[in-house]
């Protein structure tokens, strides 16, 4: 696991003196290395303060795999000599600390990671963004998560006073419902819980395409993960804490779904619907139970894909009219019909249609969630046919209807585009039929 880190360590220096595309063939290289080198086992790949298990794997696995299509969705940066080589470098710094993050088996230097992981992000937002407003989505993104994130530190401070032991398998049941709130608040601003999400369409519509596809596919997990990782430590409590954060969550999902029905930007919607589709994961994380946590896990991983997916045709349809509206944007079946063929592809993945990862995922929580209060169905109900609303409205929206008048010239896609689309989609629908493997 060392050779993994030290592998990524070694890229730095390179990014500023190989080719753009060279250097994600050597990307492509070192997660093939990292993902044949994976025993099965309980933990495995243990050294100093750092170790995997499934849950890590699989997130690292798709931090690799974003990381990867960012660079390969970014080539207009490369063609338009846009500081590509700081841009590869930034890639890297980011991939190596959501590397430790999700290989820490220590909360404090977890914590230490978790929050570096946002620089980054936030070098990616400033500097390659599109409109002047990035600076503020910029600080909404690094304020939002730092107040939070004070409440957490105390709080490792308090467990190392009572435990003696940062190690999460060295934890025990505690039953302080300050120390809930002041561990949890962080994982929720990430995920994020409705109430605190104001940051991400924010973020999300300022971002390139590169920020974007890390915000989406790996950013919003590290919430997801942490709240795993540490929600046993609160069993004997859970029973009377969860079930207002479950309602928040899933009731925010209906009023984010509203909310993405009158959306002018296409960045826009798909941003409120990662918020609707995150919080039903955090809801099924909260239900504590052995369904909700697979399920939260495998929606994490679906949503990563199809997220970063629908960013990516969200991107091209901007390359060619220099615009997210929906408005301008229609009529694109009759000039691309090929890029229409991907946006159903990932539409109806959105919504949760077979064969996708969401649908797997979304049986899961729904069982979960319905065993844990019979009262819940109807909230997940509306959140479901809401999705397939906004899903549809998205769609049907951009592919069909007049043509804008405005547009003098055209281009089709090309096949760097559609590689990018197929490796999205391709484990989004093949992880389903070998299932067995995500299931926790």
């Amino acid at each position: 696991m060392m050779a993994d880190l030290f592998g990524l360590i070694f890229m730095i220096p390179l990014s500023l003196m190989i080719s753009f595309w060279f250097f994600q063939y050597l990307f492509i290289f070192l997660m093939f290395i990292y993902m044949l080198g994976y025993n099965f086992s309980f933990m495995g790949k243990i050294s100093f303060i750092l170790g995997n298990d499934l849950i890590s794997y699989f997130l690292v696995m798709l931090s690799y795999w974003i990381c990867i299509l960012m660079i390969m969705a970014s080539a207009k940066l490369f063609w338009n000599s846009n500081y590509a080589s700081l841009f590869l470098m930034i890639n890297n710094f980011l991939m190596i600390s959501l590397f430790l993050t999700f290989f820490s088996l220590n909360l404090f230097s977890f914590y230490l990671f978790f929050e570096v992981s946002i620089i980054p992000t936030l070098i990616l937002i400033m500097g390659w963004g599109y409109q002047p407003e990035r600076i503020e989505a910029g600080m909404y993104l690094l304020f939002y998560t730092m107040f939070f994130s004070l409440p957490m530190m105390v709080g490792i401070f308090f467990m190392y006073k009572c435990m003696y032991s940062l190690f999460f398998f060295k934890f025990h049941f505690c039953f302080n419902y300050l120390l809930y709130l002041s561990l949890n608040m962080v994982f929720m601003v990430k995920i994020p819980m409705f109430f605190l999400h104001l940051w991400l369409p924010k973020a999300h519509v300022e971002a390139p395409v590169s920020g974007s596809m890390i915000l989406a596919g790996v950013m919003l997990k590290l919430g997801g993960y942490g709240m795993i990782r540490l929600m046993k430590i609160f069993l004997p409590i859970w029973f009377k804490i969860n079930f207002y954060f479950i309602i928040i969550s899933l009731f925010g999902g209906i009023v984010v779904s509203f909310i993405c029905l009158y959306q002018s930007d296409m960045k826009s919607l798909i941003a409120y619907s990662s918020v609707s589709h995150m919080g039903m994961a955090m809801s099924g994380i909260l239900t504590m139970n052995n369904w909700g946590m697979s399920g939260a896990y495998i929606l994490m991983l679906a949503h990563g894909l199809c997220s970063s997916g629908l960013f990516c045709l969200a991107n091209m349809n901007y390359e060619r009219v220099l615009s997210r509206s929906i408005y301008l944007n229609k009529g694109m079946m009759v000039f691309i019909p090929s890029l229409s063929f991907w946006w159903f592809m990932f539409c109806i993945s959105n919504m949760a249609a077979p064969p996708s990862l969401n649908l797997l995922g979304e049986i899961f929580l729904i069982n979960s969630l319905v065993m844990y209060s019979n009262y819940l169905m109807f909230l997940l109900g509306l959140i479901s046919f809401m999705s397939a609303a906004y899903s549809l409205f998205l769609f049907s929206y951009i592919q069909h209807g007049v043509n804008y008048s405005g547009m003098f010239s055209f281009f089709m896609g090309c096949s760097r585009e559609y590689l990018v689309l197929f490796l999205h989609w391709f484990p989004l629908v093949f992880l389903t039929f070998k299932g067995d493997l995500i299931l926790l």
